[in-house]
């Protein structure tokens, strides 16, 4: 999908409440991760339901990884609540490490919550 074609947040929303065929949503989303809009590939991915695609399960689970590895704790929820997973106190804990090395406090305060959470 080209970034010009992309919907706007009204089509976005109608697309998603209106029973969105998978292989289109995978495409939609897909054409969000090209563009480097990875927020709004989420919800797209999770309509190509990941618990049957594997092709969306291993773009979220990318993005898990990118989180994890800028530090992101804000994405790292949006996708593991898509993947229906919870991080565990580990993964918060080097997701901490990463927000710190990456000057980010604020998640990395976040994190170091989180993983003590599960503990």
């Amino acid at each position: 999908m080209a970034k010009g074609k992309l919907p706007d947040a009204l089509a976005r929303r109608h697309l998603l409440e209106g029973g969105l065929d998978a292989s289109k949503a995978l495409a939609i989303a897909e054409g969000y991760l090209e563009a480097e809009r990875e927020i709004e590939a989420i919800d797209f991915l999770r309509a190509a339901d990941p618990a049957a695609n594997e092709r969306a399960r291993e773009l979220l689970a990318g993005l898990r990884d990118g989180a994890l590895e800028r530090g992101d704790v804000f994405l790292m929820r949006l996708v593991t609540a898509a993947m229906d997973e919870e991080p565990s106190s580990e993964t918060w804990k080097a997701m901490a490490r990463a927000a710190t090395e990456a000057g980010r406090a604020h998640d990395a305060e976040t994190a170091e919550r989180l993983a003590s959470v599960g503990d």
